[in-house]
């Protein structure tokens, strides 16, 4: 089982997304966590958040983005032009930050040189950046055009009781996400941070019911589990978009074992549940929007603080990793206060700047981990 779950964090088209394909299913991209993977289950599609890897090259990337900006949309891009992503039906784009909102427009402008690279179902999706009344309101409506959008081009019709399952659906697999949390935070810890990264990268590439079945089965492995880790540093990782398990890895090879994270693929992405009460369309807005812990949500450092300090405390961290991809305005600015406040608190911190996929530099990586390692010790 963790051979396939593991499939899933390096190959795009994994063995779950062709399966689909195959039944006939459509299969709808997304950029960012802050996307309503409900709204695409409802319709009765596969949501599939856009990855880079697999890239070998940023040469196309380089060709529309430019050298000054984050790698990691760049891969996407890289990753579209050549093909790798003709397996969807559908994108939607979200600002999540700058540089993912531009990959709107240079997917768009390299799909002219690149013939059949662009979804025949490619949307632009908006979403705020401030939690208020209006911007709820605002929101909601944003919500009800994206509804419209793709039934429009799928010929399909969600309805609030398809809203309402799709709700219930991802709030189990969240539920069972936090069960995983609990493991990691052990004192004998039943599974490495890469496994588990692994296990929670899998949730943006499977069918979300096939997901939660092997999920549950995974835990009841772990939980009645006789292999234990014990004896190693304790670490806590942070900061900007990682779905690149050998990162973890690189971690784990030394001393160390991530048994908390507050990644943007991690426990971020889970941590708040939808309300399953009342509307459900208004529901899904109201938790998206309120879903304050990433930096791109203004005036809430304080709240992601506390949700950061109060995970390595719970976990018993011996220190705190915030890594973030070279370029990141959002997670390379919040990192330097969080680092701050995280040694003023008597939690030993590490900020370290990478580029994402092809050109992660492993050497310097790893010195630098041993250095934090020795430092903590």
């Amino acid at each position: 089982m963790r051979e396939e779950i593991s499939e899933t964090t390096t190959t795009l088209f994994n063995r779950y997304v062709k399966k689909w394909k195959d039944g006939g299913g459509k299969v709808v991209g997304y950029t960012c966590t802050y996307v309503p993977e409900e709204i695409i289950y409802a319709a009765g599609m596969l949501p599939f958040r856009l990855r880079g890897i697999e890239a070998t090259s940023t040469s196309i990337g380089d060709t529309y983005y430019g050298p000054v900006i984050c790698s990691f949309p760049k891969c996407v891009l890289q990753l579209a032009g050549e093909g790798k992503y003709k397996f969807l039906d559908g994108a939607v784009i979200c600002n999540g930050c700058d540089s993912m909102r531009r990959l709107d427009e240079c997917w768009r402008k390299a799909s002219e040189d690149y013939e059949g690279i662009l979804p025949s179902w490619f949307y632009y999706y908006g979403v705020p950046h401030k939690v208020a009344d209006y911007s709820l309101k605002w929101f909601v409506e944003e919500t009800k055009r994206l509804i419209d959008s793709l039934e429009a081009h799928f010929g399909v019709k969600i309805t609030d009781d398809d809203l309402k399952k799709a709700i219930s659906v991802y709030n189990k697999g969240r539920t069972l996400l936090k069960r995983l949390d609990g493991l990691r935070i052990m004192d004998e810890v039943p599974i490495s941070g890469a496994d588990a990264l692994a296990v929670i990268i899998a949730g943006t590439a499977i069918p979300r019911d096939e997901y939660n079945k092997l999920l549950e089965e995974l835990l009841e492995e772990l939980e009645e589990s006789k292999e234990r880790i014990t004896g190693k540093k304790r670490l806590l990782l942070g900061g900007s978009v990682n779905d690149d398990v050998s990162l973890v890895e690189l971690i784990e090879e030394t001393d160390a074992i991530v048994v908390a994270d507050t990644l943007c693929f991690g426990s971020r992405s889970y941590v708040d549940l939808i309300e399953e009460d009342g509307d459900p369309l208004v529901a899904i807005c109201k938790r998206y929007l309120t879903h304050s812990f990433c930096p791109r949500m203004f005036g809430y450092y304080k709240e992601r603080f506390r949700f950061l300090k109060e995970r390595a405390e719970k976990a018993k961290v011996d220190g705190v990793i915030l890594q973030n991809i070279r370029f990141c305005d959002l997670h390379g600015s919040e990192n330097g206060i969080f680092e701050r406040d995280l040694e003023a608190a008597g939690i030993p911190c590490m900020r370290m700047e990478r580029e994402y996929g092809p050109l992660v530099e492993t050497g310097r990586i790893k010195m630098r981990i041993d250095a934090f390692l020795e430092r903590i010790s």
